[in-house]
């Protein structure tokens, strides 16, 4: 996983589509969304930190 598109790529194999228009709000709901996918324990401990990894540094190219 290397960036924002392999992080929605991620989401869709949960049927997970992201899309407000917004795109702070984008990376605020990709994040709890991946929160929830690593809380019920179907992403492993690895994707969960290079998906916050990505979404985070999405977000520092917002600023």
């Amino acid at each position: 996983m290397n960036n924002i598109i392999d992080v929605r790529s991620l989401l869709k194999q949960y049927g997970i589509f992201v899309y407000i228009g917004d795109r702070r709000a984008d990376l605020s709901l990709m994040e709890d969304e991946i929160k929830s996918l690593y809380e019920n324990k179907l992403i492993s401990s690895d994707e969960y930190m290079k998906s916050l990894m990505i979404i985070k540094n999405e977000r520092k190219g917002l600023e």
